[in-house]
């Protein structure tokens, strides 16, 4: 019995994670490509046969018939059979992380950072493997140290050149999946998360819904006193994170949404999908947030195209449109109902969008639009 031999093997297997059924056909192959080499010397045009024992670890070789023993095969025939073993153990190693890896997509794998490079920052997989964040799958506030401890997504595991495991940090299905691991009702399914919409590094809005009545779906996903979200807020370095109660309802949902403002009146365009909301002057910049945030996040969480407005804003808009001649009070009430709150927005408008408004045309509209650009340049 070859006990030496199926050390090795179990050695191998053990630590490198390997199938010995691969390990055994890789010593196989290596074997016949060195007893090949011997056979072009030795008896050339022979047919070559290896058999491994599996269960004893024996093995033989034949070259014509003719079994050989292992001093037959000498120093180079030995170095040919390491060095397709090797080969043939890397393939083998690749093609167990591929496997492993590419049922990951789309879930969170943790790291420790290895190298930080201009490209991307390389996480060590517990020793598994090596996986990249690119640097456009970055946050903003990510910033790394060498050897720390990260979360990241899986978003993509390519086979050529061996497994490349991409994640990212930027990604939406990260929020998720962080909130999957914090909060027991969202892992249950008791809590759904219904939509997210991310600025990574600065603000994320994540909509959410109880199946039980009994369970408060906002409640569950800040935890007592917060540490819920804290831990994923931390996580995140710092990013900031609305969670607000989905409805059925789109009224509802939009007022949600666009919280923490509160919001007086919505005017729903279900055809197109777009929403008119009245704020007061006092809660505008909140409605809005800082550089338009707010309102964009809202927006892209329910889906729908808002337009929020104040009552003193829309009587400004209809004010500054009626000063054109061929825009009357029905008139500047059309267009600031479709979006066009200035003359500006007017004058770079589109001939066929604005002829698309109910009661303008085509005709209307050119004349509109030539008015609005003369008006600027006077």
């Amino acid at each position: 019995m070859n006990k030496e031999f199926l050390s090795i093997l179990e050695q191998l297997e053990r630590e490198k994670g390997l199938n010995r059924e691969v390990l055994i056909e890789a010593v196989k192959q290596a074997l016949i490509v060195a007893a090949k080499k011997i056979a072009k010397i030795t008896s050339p045009g022979a047919e070559v046969k290896v058999e491994i024992d599996k269960e004893k670890g024996n093995i033989h070789v034949w070259i014509g018939g003719k079994e050989i023993s292992s001093p037959q095969f000498g120093r180079i025939a030995a170095q040919t059979a390491r060095q397709v073993i090797i080969q043939k153990i890397r393939e083998a190693e690749k093609e167990n992380v591929y496997n492993e890896f590419k049922d990951k997509v789309g879930k969170i794998v943790g790291g420790v950072v290895y190298r930080i490079e201009k490209k991307g920052v390389i996480l060590d997989l517990l020793g598994k493997a090596e996986a990249i964040i690119p640097k456009g799958f970055l946050s903003p506030l990510d910033k790394f140290r060498m050897g720390e401890r990260v979360r990241a997504l899986v978003v993509e595991v390519k086979k050529e050149k061996g497994p490349q495991i991409i994640l990212s940090r930027k990604s939406e299905g990260l929020v998720k999946k962080l909130f999957e691991l914090e909060v027991p009702e969202v892992y249950e399914g008791i809590v759904e998360i219904k939509a997210i919409a991310r600025e990574a590094g600065e603000r994320t809005k994540i909509a959410v819904y109880s199946k039980d009545e009994k369970v408060d779906c906002v409640g569950a996903c800040v935890g007592i006193r917060g540490s819920r979200v804290k831990n994923i807020i931390e996580e995140l370095r710092g990013e900031k994170i609305d969670i607000v109660r989905w409805h059925e309802d789109m009224k509802e949902f939009i007022k949600a949404a666009l919280s923490p403002a509160v919001v007086s009146r919505i005017e729903l365009d279900r055809d197109n999908k777009r929403a008119k909301v009245l704020v007061t002057s006092e809660q505008l910049s909140l409605a809005i947030g800082k550089r338009g945030q707010n309102v964009r996040l809202a927006s892209k969480l329910v889906g729908w195209e808002i337009d929020v407005r104040t009552k003193e804003g829309i009587q400004q808009s209809l004010k500054e449109l009626s000063k054109l001649k061929n825009v009357g009070k029905r008139m500047a009430t059309l267009l600031v109902n479709a979006g066009y709150s200035d003359i500006k927005s007017l004058a770079s408008a589109s001939i066929e969008d604005l002829g698309k408004i109910k009661g303008i045309g085509k005709k209307k509209a050119e004349k509109i639009i030539e008015e609005a650009r003369n008006c600027l340049k006077e």
